[in-house]
């Protein structure tokens, strides 16, 4: 007799493919998983609505810097071009054919921005505190406020009732 390795086999694999039940309901579980992911979304959009106007702009890459300039020097070679992607595109291009040398006045400009930008963080911060501190105060002073009030009303309606006598 021949052994071959044939139909048979196959038919074997086929039958080892199927799926447990189990993992079945693991398969849904994922299908759980990726409506849950694309709920988180929607939350993030929702967050990224409460961003404060006032909040220094955070600063440009030393890549960025240099688009800065060559986007001066492209459209003076380029009038024509209006188009934004060919802009970069040809920025990205001269940026990786720069040399560490060439790079380095435009990270040197980067490096100050990005001083610059720690510096109005931490003012920004402190403001924020401050804010938050004088908020905190005058919940509490109108809480009293109004306690002071209703007892100013109190008094008075007491020095009426004794001046009625």
């Amino acid at each position: 007799m021949k052994v071959t390795r044939g139909k048979g086999a196959v038919k074997k694999d086929k039958n080892e493919v199927v799926k447990p039940v189990e993992d079945r309901a693991a398969g849904k579980r994922k299908a759980v998983l990726k409506a849950s992911r694309s709920s988180n979304k929607r939350t993030k959009n929702v967050k990224s609505a409460k961003k404060d106007p006032n909040k220094p702009k955070r600063p440009p890459s030393a890549f960025f810097v240099f688009l800065e300039e060559f986007r001066k020097v492209y459209k003076q070679e380029h009038p024509n071009v209006k188009a934004v992607s060919a802009v970069g595109k040809a920025g990205g291009e001269k940026w990786k054919s720069l040399t560490d040398a060439e790079k380095a006045p435009f990270e040197a400009k980067a490096a100050k921005r990005k001083l610059d930008y720690e510096k109005l963080m931490t003012a920004y911060n402190k403001k924020q505190e401050s804010t938050e501190d004088e908020d905190e105060e005058e919940s509490e002073k109108s809480k009293s406020e109004v306690h002071d009030d209703d007892d100013d009303e109190e008094l008075e309606e007491e020095d009426e009732e004794e001046d009625d006598d």
